[in-house]
């Protein structure tokens, strides 16, 4: 492939000299947040992983969390940015009994690798200074090559399936009207890209679905525990609808993760920890909720997904209340409030 040709400008408007921008310090904040969960969290799984080669990945995993974490806090400290509580030691158990079975660990690295990479990808887009540019396209390179050692150990272990085949078209061809039924009339089949993303959203439903079953098994807030047990619900039923529509093109889907969670009821995580980890998650399925509606063309699909959308934004929001209510919900960088300087 021919290198592209370089265009020099003699621009200095990317100097580290220059102020962040609103989207730099949301993306290194965001950045900083994430990554000071990964390390509680993969700090504990290390106590318990047996699997040489997952430990290793584990091991990976977390050098790259304390990587991006030192980067973000040496960005903030020469802008005099306060550094944010995040999470620390105070937020882990590392002498809790074991919660997951080896194999867990390898799927939630996938599933929270895709998550990073979305945060990095958009930032890279919308940030201009060159450090935070070189750090952005670090983070995304260096999750990338993650994400190439999660996906070997998951096939060379036989721990996953690759998304369903299906038939090479045979020629170019044009939609007809009957293209967006989804109830009534002809219904086409699945096209790839709406296969691609139903298998996608089932394989983080079972992360998913796993860590909030062992969230809920070992919270004691009852509070917490029941919209745990709500989160619990809301992915079952919509991986059922998921499901049914790849079985009913005779397609497989991912399997579920349910019993690599053992019977621990023992927290190793605090409920603070607990509860961001799942409005995060949550929060991200909006994300690809709507990156799902972007490419899909079925109204039935389409109505599924914005059921879906509807269900996961509730308990997103009623996981901030209890996070504002117990004083744990950490405020992003705002904008001046002006109304309040003008009543000042």
């Amino acid at each position: 492939m021919d290198m592209m040709k370089p265009i020099k400008l003699g621009s200095n408007k990317t100097e580290i000299t220059e102020k962040l921008t609103s989207a730099e310090m949301g993306k290194l904040w965001a950045t900083y947040m994430g990554n000071s969960m990964a390390k509680c969290i993969l700090s504990y799984y290390l106590q318990h992983v047996e699997d040489k080669d997952i430990k290793t990945l584990l091991e990976n995993a977390l050098k790259l969390s304390e990587e991006f974490l030192k980067t973000t806090t040496d960005i903030f400290n020469k802008e005099n940015f306060p550094i944010p509580k995040g999470f620390s030691d105070e937020d882990v158990n590392l002498g809790a009994p074991r919660l997951f079975q080896d194999e867990f660990y390898v799927h939630y690295l996938k599933y929270t690798s895709k998550a990073g990479m979305s945060i990095y990808n958009v930032a890279i887009p919308l940030v201009f200074r060159k450090d935070v540019q070189d750090f952005f396209r670090y983070c995304m390179e260096s999750t990338m090559d993650l994400m190439e050692q999660i996906k070997e150990i998951l096939m060379n272990k036989g721990l996953i399936n690759k998304p369903p085949l299906i038939p090479v078209p045979e020629k170019v061809e044009f939609v007809h009207e009957d293209f967006l039924n989804g109830y009534f009339g002809h219904v086409r089949p699945l096209h790839a890209l709406e296969i691609a993303h139903l298998y996608d959203v089932l394989e983080n439903n079972a992360t998913s679905k796993a860590l909030i079953m062992a969230f809920s098994q070992v919270v004691k807030d009852q509070a917490i525990r029941k919209l745990f047990e709500r989160g619990k619900d809301i992915i079952t039923k919509n991986n059922e609808n998921y499901i049914k529509k790849l079985h009913e093109e005779n397609l497989p889907s991912p399997s579920s993760l349910d019993d690599l969670v053992t019977a621990s009821t023992f927290a190793p995580f605090s409920e603070k920890i607990m509860l961001f980890h799942k409005m995060d998650m949550f929060t991200i399925k909006l994300r690809t909720f709507g990156n799902a509606l972007a490419v899909n063309g079925r109204h039935d699909i389409g109505l599924i997904y914005t059921n879906a959308l509807i269900k996961n934004s509730s308990f997103v929001q009623d996981a901030a209340k209890i996070m504002i209510k117990n004083g744990w919900f950490e405020q992003p960088p705002l904008a001046v409030d002006r109304e309040k300087l003008a009543s000042d």
